[in-house]
């Protein structure tokens, strides 16, 4: 067969791509998104044709943000003083099914409940339901939970620390004692009322003793403290806990992704076309998992 060149390639990148987006920040700072709806909907499509997603079916969604690194002409310092791009990424399982590009030095809280709103509404308009989605503390927001709350039947999101949040931690009286990964902690659950004070949300608290002397500045204690605010009243705090710290999985993804998929090696000068790029890969990967699935039940020691 004959080899596709790199110039074809790159005008292939580029005859797909749609023009960046300028997103005004309520700090009034302007970033720049790519929101390439068209891919988007091609790779829904594609995992609903190899049946790995099925209409009508119920999944688990995580989302999170991932710094990807390059030093091409469009580079924005990021959070962790690095340059790059700042992707919106959504996952279902081991299959990654919507990107949405950023500038590198956009906060992840900008402009997320629309950036959400378009991945709920991607999925619900090719009959994708969602049953839980789970996000990190870069989610902790009124505007984005409530986009989040209307569009699954439950949600764990981790929670920021707050002064409101600490003074209902001292008035905790009864602690319950687990085990987790061979270690020790204390959770407890607090109806939430930073926000949505009406919607009875559950926070489930979980603190550890600090193994230093440092007293902590909100609760007065040397515990250290994690929360994950929810809808979810059935289960256990330790069933939330374990539950919300099943997202490593997800973000194993990314590792996959920049390593054997180039997103780590971006062939492009400009976000749109490099927004193609990563959405193409995500195809390739999404499709290879199909592959491998259909090989493994053939040869068993492939997986």
């Amino acid at each position: 067969f004959k080899k596709v060149s790199s110039t074809t390639l790159l005008r292939g990148l580029n005859d797909l791509s749609v023009d960046n987006k300028i997103i005004n920040s309520s700090t009034n700072n302007n970033y720049d998104f790519n929101i390439n709806n068209s891919m988007n909907d091609l790779n829904i499509k594609l995992l609903l044709k190899t049946k790995q997603l099925l209409p009508q079916h119920y999944y688990d969604l995580d989302y999170d943000n991932q710094i990807i690194e390059h030093n091409k002409y469009d580079a924005k310092r990021t959070y962790k003083k690095t340059k790059g791009y700042c992707p919106a990424i959504a996952t279902i399982g081991d299959k990654v099914v919507y990107i949405e590009n950023r500038d590198g030095n956009a906060n992840v809280k900008v402009d997320q409940h629309n950036t959400l709103t378009r991945t709920y509404k991607l999925l619900d308009h090719n009959n994708i339901k969602i049953n839980r989605s789970r996000m990190d503390a870069g989610s902790y927001s009124k505007d984005i939970i409530e986009v989040v709350a209307n569009n699954s039947k439950q949600f764990y999101i981790r929670a920021n620390r707050s002064q409101n949040v600490a003074e209902q931690i001292k008035s905790i009286e009864q602690w319950e004692d687990i085990e987790l990964n061979y270690k020790q902690y204390q959770v407890a659950s607090l109806k939430f009322t930073q926000f949505f004070e009406d919607k009875n949300y559950r926070l489930v608290i979980m603190r550890e003793k600090s193994s230093t002397l440092q007293i902590d500045a909100f609760t007065g204690d040397n515990f250290s403290y994690r929360s994950i605010l929810t809808n979810d009243h059935k289960s256990t705090e330790l069933e939330v806990i374990q539950y919300y710290n099943q997202r490593g999985a997800s973000e194993k993804i990314f590792d996959v992704m920049n390593n054997d998929f180039g997103w780590s090696r971006l062939p492009c000068s400009d976000m749109h076309k490099n927004t193609v790029f990563l959405i193409l890969t995500a195809m390739i990967k999404n499709f290879y998992n199909h592959m491998v699935a259909k090989v493994s039940k053939v040869f068993k020691d492939i997986k």
